[in-house]
């Protein structure tokens, strides 16, 4: 009898030593597995960021020095710099940034990328960085035949399928035209020798698109400013800590002038940071 019981408590014993091990074992897995987005990109040291290389001059490459540069990628370098990271830029075309963001190939986009009530359920925007509206460029000669919005019917609207602009076309029965990952050069050309005939697209990047080639016949049109917009870096909703962190830098940035700062070196001394003081109708 006292043999069997002493066996019995022994193997309580080994069992309850056995469940100790098995709890610390399962606590550091729960450690390990509570590991955020943001702490994985401070270990990396690198911060994923999707552009296109192609906006100028949002994201472009400068001709003499050959490197990526442009408003929003001096912000996001800034931005990483103070983050203490190190930018791994992507190079993906509008359509597929933001799934790009939502599959995590990328930490966030930045590409000029407007905040809209749609886009903001399934994203996470930074506090916005520009603020503008719509324009839209057309033929100098005949404003390629639009008066209004209403003249877009039938018209040629070039663009990226995804964007608010092309939204806008659409809903006026324009038909459009998508490229890929296309520099202004040809949206711009396509317009001047009729293959389209409108571009729907942000004041400030068509305004400087038009300056760099003057001789192309083309206008902003004098009669249609619409939609006013905000610009942000975009981020999955997911990684919480790195929207914080984000924006606790880039409202520091804003505050100390950096960002206006960035703003005047590629948009002719322009402050995008402002809202534009117009009146636009309802």
């Amino acid at each position: 009898m006292n043999i069997k019981k002493l066996n019995i408590r022994t193997v309580s014993a080994g069992l309850l030593a056995a469940a100790v091990l098995a709890g610390c074992g399962g606590s550091d897995d729960s450690a390990s597995e509570e590991t955020t987005a943001w702490d994985d990109i401070q270990e990396e040291g690198v911060l994923k960021v999707a552009t296109s290389g192609t906006l100028y001059p949002t994201s472009f490459y400068d001709d003499e020095t050959d490197e990526l540069t442009g408003f929003e990628v001096e912000v996001v370098k800034e931005l990483a710099n103070r983050l203490d990271l190190e930018v791994e830029w992507e190079e993906i075309g509008f359509d597929g940034m933001l799934t790009a963001v939502n599959t995590g190939q990328v930490d966030l986009a930045s590409n000029d990328i407007e905040i809209t009530e749609e886009r903001a359920e399934q994203f996470a925007f930074s506090t916005p960085i520009k603020y503008s509206y719509g324009t839209a460029i057309v033929r100098e000669d005949d404003l390629s035949g639009i008066e209004t919005f209403e003249d877009l019917e039938g018209k040629r609207a070039a663009g990226a399928a995804t964007s608010v602009y092309m939204d806008l076309a659409r809903e006026y029965g324009a038909e459009e035209v998508i490229y890929d990952n296309a520099t202004n050069e040809q949206y711009l050309r396509d317009v001047s020798v009729g293959n389209t005939d409108v571009i729907l697209n942000d004041y400030y990047l068509q305004t400087l698109a038009l300056q760099a080639f003057p001789d192309l016949g083309i206008v902003i049109h004098p009669d249609l400013q619409y939609s006013p917009s905000e610009v942000g870096l975009v981020m999955s909703k997911e990684n919480e800590e790195l929207v914080e962190q984000v924006n606790t830098t880039l409202e520091e940035m804003l505050e100390d002038g950096t960002i206006a700062e960035i703003s005047g070196q590629f948009f002719g001394g322009e402050d995008v940071t402002q809202k534009p003081d117009i009146d636009f109708e309802e």
